[in-house]
C-alpha cells in the first residue's frame, strides 16, 4: 500500500469526495471527526459506508478518521465503516500502543461478521496529539501488525498544553513541534511503518508547500497529509524519486548484489557502504521497484 499523499474528504460532503477521486491521491481519508460537527456525525457514518461501497470505482485506498477513544463515539464509527472497501483506519489522539491494540479489538469481529479476513483494515496513527503521546513513541516498536504507519500533529498538541501559538514568524515551527515531528520520524523508522508528515495548512501557497516536501523527504519522510486537492498533484511529485535517483540507486543495489560478500564498493568514483545500500532500496521501493 503506497503512503505518499494522503488527501482529507470532510465525511459529510458528496462533492468533496467526487473532487478527490480525480487528485491522484493515493489514500483518501475519509474523516468522521474534526470535519463533521457532533449533530451530524450519524449521517456522515452512513455517507462514508455508501462511499466504501464504491471503492471499487475510486482509484486511491479508503481510509477513515474516526473519533478518538476520549470522544466514545469510536465504536460506533467502526461498526459503521467495517465492511469491504475500507483499506484502513486513521486514529486520532492516540496515547500510544495500547490505543491501537485496543482498537485492533474492535475491529476483529467487525471484519468477521462482514466476511473479511482478520487484519485486513490497516491502521495509522496520528502520534503526537496529546502530552501523554509524546512519551509513549517507543511503544509503537514492536509494531501491532495492523500498523502501517505513524504521522504527526501540532493543533490539537498545542491546544492541549496551552501554547498561544505554535510558528515562529518566519512561518517555521517553534521548538516542541520540531520535536514532535522528529520523534514521530524516529518512531515510525523504530517500528518499521511510514513516516508521514503532517499537513501544510496553506494550501495556496504551492511554492511553500513543494519547499517544505523537499525538506520533508530529505530528512526521511515518505509521504505526506493533504487538507485540499490542489495539494495533491506537489506532495505525489516531491515524494516520487526522480529518474536520476532511481537509476543511481539501481547502480548501488547492482553493485552490491553482484559482489554480496563486500561492505565497501567503488561506484562512479565514490565509495559506498551498506547504509548506502539500505538508502538504495529505500529509493527502489519508493519508486515501486524491487532491489
Amino acid at each position: 500500500m503506497r503512503l505518499r499523499s494522503l488527501l482529507f474528504v470532510p465525511g459529510d460532503s458528496d462533492k468533496k469526495f467526487a473532487r478527490a477521486a480525480t487528485t491522484g491521491a493515493d489514500v483518501l481519508i475519509l474523516d468522521l471527526e474534526d470535519a463533521v460537527a457532533p449533530a451530524l456525525k450519524d449521517e456522515a457514518r452512513a455517507k462514508v459506508a455508501g462511499w466504501l461501497d464504491r471503492a471499487g470505482e475510486v482509484p486511491a485506498a479508503l481510509f477513515v478518521r474516526v473519533n478518538p477513544l476520549e470522544s466514545g463515539l469510536t465504536e460506533a464509527d467502526l461498526r459503521a465503516v467495517v465492511r469491504p472497501g475500507l483499506a484502513g483506519i486513521l486514529v486520532p489522539k492516540a496515547n500510544g500502543a495500547h490505543d491501537i491494540a485496543t482498537i485492533a479489538a474492535m475491529i476483529d469481529p467487525l471484519e468477521t461478521a462482514c466476511g473479511m479476513a482478520v487484519g485486513t483494515v490497516r491502521i495509522a496513527v496520528v502520534s503526537t496529539e496529546t502530552p501523554q503521546a509524546m512519551f509513549a513513541l517507543g511503544s509503537y516498536t514492536p509494531p501491532h501488525p495492523r500498523l502501517v504507519g505513524l504521522t504527526w500533529g501540532a493543533e490539537d498538541l498545542a491546544a492541549a498544553i496551552g501554547a498561544t501559538d505554535n510558528k515562529e514568524p518566519d512561518g517555521s515551527w517553534t521548538e516542541p513541534y520540531r520535536i514532535a515531528r522528529a520523534l514521530c520520524l524516529f518512531a515510525a523508522a523504530s517500528a518499521g511503518v511510514a513516516p508521514i508528515d503532517t499537513l501544510y495548512a496553506d494550501f495556496r501557497d504551492a511554492e511553500g508547500l513543494e519547499r517544505d516536501c523537499r525538506r520533508a523527504r530529505r530528512d526521511g519522510f515518505t509521504g505526506r497529509i493533504a487538507i485540499h486537492p490542489d495539494q495533491v498533484e506537489t506532495i505525489n511529485r516531491c515524494f516520487t524519486p526522480s529518474a536520476e535517483e532511481i537509476a543511481h540507486a539501481r547502480r548501488i543495489a547492482d553493485a552490491f548484489a553482484a559482489n554480496p560478500a563486500a561492505g565497501t564498493l567503488g561506484i562512479d568514483g565514490k565509495m559506498y557502504d551498506i547504509p548506502h545500500l539500505k538508502a538504495a532500496h529505500k529509493t527502489l521501493a519508493s519508486a515501486g521497484e524491487s532491489a
